[in-house]
């Protein structure tokens, strides 16, 4: 089987050795090709490129970013055309995590142990052993397990700022981060308003974000949980507030933080099993997908695909 290792020798859990070992071991199984990559984006063009070359499965050795992009790069090249083949005829997809969170990887089921979730993947091989999951796509940017517009968004722009200057993407930043972009929300808040098509219409929110999977991310070993039990569910999970009070925000974090958490209120909006959410703001505001800070829009399109395409577990 023609397989291509996309490693992203940033990532916040790899090693050169370690990254030595498992392209070995998975070389004496596949016709491995290895990329590191080099810059925002090569994963995605080299995974497109290597989708037309007829490669048959795509390992993505990293973080959250990582697969986001090989998933993104993957299904761009295999929807050349205009219309998405169906799972059996795309490539293969494996995840060895290598980053701080590895929310899609955890989803999967896979050990965070890299070496271990190689072994894991060359088993799930040789017993020819996948799955079909559903993924979420905002616009035209696929995602494997959340997104949001607004404070969670902000959040993310600002870690990946501290990241390019050589700061580490540890929780205690990203909790710091959450609470200097809270205030800052509390002066100039989001409006937004959120639309799902003959079924809801949610205005003068704070807060939306878009879940795929549950937990909707980790904080360090700590699952946070917005929409418990969303991922065994059809569709996208959607979780807003209507207000950043400090009665509501408290009560919320301590609830989505516990390992049961099932946050509710009257200022807490939730829904599940929703095929299509329309965001919008009459003001640009941050977008986030899979952790990835794509920028600021004023209206963002989120929709389920379920059975996009086939993962090896």
């Amino acid at each position: 089987m023609r397989a291509l290792l996309v490693v992203n020798p940033q990532a916040t859990s790899t090693t050169p050795a370690g990254r030595d070992v498992l392209a070995r071991a998975l070389a004496s199984e596949l016709k491995l090709d290895v990329l590191q990559t080099q810059y925002r984006g090569h994963a995605a063009e080299a995974t497109a490129a290597a989708v037309r070359a007829g490669v048959e499965l795509l390992i993505a050795h990293g973080g959250d970013g990582t697969v986001n992009e090989v998933v993104n790069g993957m299904l761009e090249a295999a929807a050349e055309s205009g219309v998405l083949p169906p799972p059996t005829e795309l490539p293969l997809l494996a995840v060895v995590p290598g980053g701080s969170a590895n929310v899609f990887a955890r989803a999967l089921g896979l050990p965070p142990d890299p070496m271990e979730a190689t072994s894991a993947v060359l088993r799930a091989l040789a017993e020819r052993s996948c799955r079909t999951v559903r993924l979420g796509r905002a616009d035209d940017r696929w995602f494997t397990f959340n997104a949001g517009m607004g404070w969670d968004a902000d959040v993310v722009a600002s870690v990946e700022r501290a990241r390019a200057r050589g700061h580490e993407a540890s929780p205690v930043r990203y909790a710091r981060t959450a609470l200097r972009h809270y205030l800052r929300q509390r002066r100039h808040p989001n409006v937004l308003t959120v639309e799902v098509p003959g079924r809801l219409t949610e205005t003068d929110l704070r807060l939306a974000m878009v879940c795929n999977t549950d937990p909707w991310t980790y904080l360090g070993s700590r699952p946070v949980r917005t929409n418990p039990g969303s991922g065994a569910t059809d569709g996208l999970a959607l979780f807003g507030l209507r207000s950043l009070a400090m009665g509501t925000v408290l009560p919320v974090i301590r609830e989505i933080l516990r390992k049961q958490g099932d946050p509710n209120g009257p200022n807490v909006v939730r829904h599940d099993e929703l095929p299509l959410i329309r965001v919008s703001s009459e003001t640009p505001v941050a977008l986030q997908v899979d952790g990835d800070y794509l920028g600021e829009r004023r209206e963002v399109e989120f929709l389920s695909v379920p059975s996009a395409l086939r993962v090896v577990v």
